[in-house]
């Protein structure tokens, strides 16, 4: 390994508590991986940390050693940021531990747990956070970016029910970060994604909820496809607080309440949670149903933690995606005939453009609060590409850029920076919008030698000369 001696890497493996792996180990290719096939990067070791001491110490050996690093919590980043080549890959993986509060409705939440860890644990006692709705995405790079999902518009963003967190910073540091504490380090975590230090503990504030939702799907045909996602737009405009309701529109998997002649043809499918009173849900959807003629629907009340899983079959690791992504604050005729038009086009039998409504509670937080600045955003539209070999990557890529471009006019100001990809630099700022000068004063305070660079990266302003 290019500056590091034999002994000096024998005595950071021998004074680490985790795991290290070498690319010699038998288990280097399975660890390395992440959830974006696309991303086939070779670290040239992976620190797996157990402890916020192994944070510390990997920061310290990559100093010494002036190796590029990455950073590892669930892996499941569109960027592939995770994973670095020939340098240090940080792997937080192994700290899962979910310890939950009942009494006071608080969860202490390891870096390397994902949704799926900390719901289980969470549901045990029918709490629960505002989290996304694929249950092998990691908390930490979700939380750092922002955060929503099914419960978003009745609690609110990830961040804005994150209480604290440990943060060790690029000097070493361990400090604690909350409204009482380093405060202004608490305000760009809120948001401003790994720029400022790695954390090694987060604590949520839960809420009850479930164990059982009303939740499910309603599927239309294609040819309706403008008609259904005018009336979802109005629709989704007024609905209550306790309501989600989300639109994709893809080829139909082989669910079993559809006919088995809707396989693989495109449609536009209504996803809903609604996380109140079940009897009310039912009244509260019920126009949807009327919104055309559907396939078929399937709503039930069920476990919350099985609608949180509910879409992992079509996410599994090792496919190849490409996202783009806007923000809208309103859904209007332009952006609807840019949607129909590009999903009567998709380039892959997994390519999908969904839209996931936010609103309610999230919008109600103030802009500045913290790093998070897109309170505006009713709606996050993503442009999946996803898809099997490396011949179909050029066709598929371009479909989503091209739709990115077409759809473009009709967005709003700012991007959600969980669904930047790796080549979208030139978008950072504009995502942060407002927030962004803040957050370049703080990473002069935090890192002003930008330590913390594989990410979606807020450089550092250069120094006034003497």
């Amino acid at each position: 390994m290019k500056n590091v001696s034999t002994t000096a890497l024998k005595h950071f493996i021998s004074d680490f508590e985790g795991d290290v792996v070498l690319p010699e180990d038998p288990q280097y290719d399975e660890v390395r991986q992440i959830w974006n096939a696309m991303i086939d990067r070779r670290p040239s070791l992976i620190a797996r940390c157990v402890s916020p001491e192994d944070v510390i110490k990997s920061l310290s050996f990559m100093r010494q050693h002036d190796l590029p690093f990455s950073i590892r919590g669930g892996g499941h980043n569109i960027a592939g940021n995770a994973v670095c080549d020939e340098g240090l890959m940080i792997d937080l993986s192994l700290m899962r531990q979910v310890d939950i509060d009942q009494a006071h409705q608080r969860a202490s939440v390891g870096p390397g747990c994902t949704l799926g860890d900390f719901d289980a644990a969470a549901q045990q006692h029918g709490l629960a956070t505002p989290l996304g709705i694929n249950s092998t995405t990691g908390v930490a790079g979700l939380t750092l970016g922002g955060g929503f999902g099914w419960l978003s518009r009745k609690y609110g963003m990830t961040i804005d029910n994150l209480l604290a967190m440990d943060v060790v910073t690029a000097d070493g540091r361990q400090l604690h970060a909350s409204e009482e504490e380093n405060p202004d380090l608490f305000w760009g975590l809120r948001g401003g994604g790994g720029n400022f230090g790695i954390v090694t503990r987060f604590e949520y504030q839960l809420h009850p909820v479930g164990p059982n939702v009303l939740c499910g799907l309603i599927v239309f045909p294609f040819d309706q496809a403008k008609s259904v996602i005018t009336q979802f737009a109005r629709f989704t405009e007024t609905m209550p607080d306790e309501l989600n309701v989300w639109m994709v529109t893809r080829q139909a998997p082989p669910l079993p309440f559809l006919p088995e002649e809707v396989h693989g043809k495109e449609v536009v499918a209504l996803a809903l949670c609604y996380s109140g009173d079940p009897a009310e849900g039912e009244r509260s959807i019920e126009p949807l149903r009327g919104f055309g003629t559907a396939h078929g629907e399937h709503i039930a009340v069920q476990p919350y933690i099985a609608w949180q899983q509910a879409f992992d079959g079509l996410l599994t690791a090792g496919a190849r995606n490409y996202w783009k992504s806007h923000n809208f604050s309103s859904l209007g005729e332009g952006a609807i005939d840019a949607i129909v038009e590009y999903a009567d086009s998709l380039p892959s039998s997994q390519c999908e453009i969904f839209i996931g409504t936010i609103g309610g509670q999230a919008g109600r937080a103030q802009p500045d609060a913290m790093a998070y600045a897109s309170r505006d955003a009713n709606y996050v539209l993503n442009v999946h590409a996803r898809w099997e070999t490396a011949d179909e990557d050029a066709h598929c890529i371009a479909w989503a850029r091209d739709f990115f471009a077409r759809s473009k006019p009709y967005a709003s100001d700012g991007a959600y920076v969980n669904f930047l990809t790796g080549d979208e630099a030139e978008r950072i700022e504009f995502a942060y919008g407002p927030s962004y000068g803040r957050l370049v004063e703080l990473k002069n305070k935090f890192d002003p030698t930008n330590v913390f660079r594989i990410n979606q990266n807020i450089n550092p302003a250069p120094m006034p000369a003497a």
